[in-house]
């Protein structure tokens, strides 16, 4: 880690430890195991600007929506750049936008004093247990004075939460670990699967999902946040081949700044289609006609598992057990060591997009009679 990264780091934890004595207050804490009251009014806060970390706090919007009289009312805070990913969703009551760059002034910070006029009596911080994340238990703290926070068993921002969590120790998956949070208020019962709104798209784009989606296809997106993450677009090429072989149409979607790298994929798959420009609710609505995914680990994988299409995930040196949706009709694979060892990647990317592809097309085997 850089120098500069190490001190930012520990900038932010003197930060949790001021902050954490400055808004302590007496009989806050709630011992380990803990179960607490059914909330009545609950805010889950995730001020994260990635689109893939806002989807995977849908799991606990439906959880608590699945809770039995009285069901909660339930917001959800995020940053400003992600909350189009959110907004309209059927279990969520509110999504706050937030602006953040402003925290350092506490209770004055814009925007916390409008969230503690609504007493919240649960505030849920919606961080990871691989390290401190002091911006969400900050936030979590400030706008619920007197509300029971919860949040990840991680020193120092546990000093912040009413009640902390441990990891489940059975998993590593990041959505099931997150619904986790809610423990303490659902005793067991918990759903771990993403889900996103109805996709609301324009007549146009209705008809050009009837038209394109006439005939089986596919959807191939190889673009993604970070590049040192990504599958080479000759991989992709490879991926659109292997469709095409088994009868599927790809459609190559892409983002901004992306349009060149769908260009190399068709031009590696003669017959592969260029998808238009998709915002979120495009890019959702197509990925659930075209009823298959072929994607990088990024936003859109999630998304494209959110709205239930069966997703072929490839993974690159990130953790594929933490990130990934290994359950069906969804399939995750690791390609870390062919892309190191420079051979062998194009054929295996072919391979498990057509036994992928197949396997959706094969009708489900009847039981055996005895």
């Amino acid at each position: 880690m850089p120098w500069y990264k190490r001190l930012e780091l520990w900038a932010k934890l003197l930060l949790a430890l001021v902050a954490s004595l400055l808004l302590w207050r007496p009989g806050r804490k709630r011992p380990a195991g803990a179960v607490l009251p059914a909330p009545k009014k609950i805010l889950l806060v995730r001020p994260d600007n990635r689109v893939g970390e806002a989807l995977l706090t849908t799991p606990l919007l439906s959880t608590l929506k699945a809770l039995p009289n009285p069901t909660p009312q339930v917001h959800v805070l995020v940053h400003a750049k992600v909350a189009r990913a959110l907004s309209g969703h059927p279990d969520a009551d509110s999504v706050i936008a937030f602006d953040r760059r402003r925290l350092w002034l506490g209770p004055l910070a814009p925007g916390i004093r409008a969230l503690r006029r609504e007493r919240y009596d649960t505030v849920v911080d919606c961080a990871n247990w691989n390290a401190p994340s002091v911006t969400s238990a900050l936030i979590s703290r400030l706008v619920g004075p007197k509300a029971v926070v919860i949040g990840p068993r991680v020193w120092p921002v546990s000093l912040l939460h009413s009640l902390s969590v441990p990891a489940r120790p059975d998993t590593r998956r990041e959505a099931s670990q997150r619904a986790h949070l809610l423990s303490p208020l659902t005793r067991g019962g918990i759903i771990e699967t993403l889900s996103f709104r109805e996709p609301n798209i324009s007549d146009s784009f209705r008809e050009y999902l009837l038209r394109e989606t006439r005939e089986s296809c596919a959807v191939i997106n190889p673009g993604g946040r970070l590049g040192e993450r990504r599958i080479p677009p000759e991989a992709f090429a490879a991926a659109a081949r292997a469709l095409l072989a088994v009868g599927r149409v790809p459609i190559v979607t892409w983002g901004p700044g992306e349009e060149a790298l769908a260009q190399t994929v068709l031009q590696g798959a003669p017959g592969a289609r260029m998808a238009p420009p998709t915002n979120l609710d495009e890019l959702a609505a197509l990925m659930r006609a075209a009823r298959l995914t072929v994607t990088n680990n990024t936003g859109p994988m999630h998304l494209s598992v959110a709205v239930g299409a069966p997703t072929l995930g490839l993974f690159l040196r990130i953790d594929m057990e933490r990130w990934g949706h290994p359950y069906p009709p969804h399939q995750m694979v690791d390609l870390t060591p062919l892309v190191d060892a420079g051979s062998g990647l194009e054929e295996r990317v072919s391979e498990v997009v057509r036994d992928f592809a197949t396997r959706l097309t094969e009708p489900p085997s009847l039981p055996q009679r005895t």
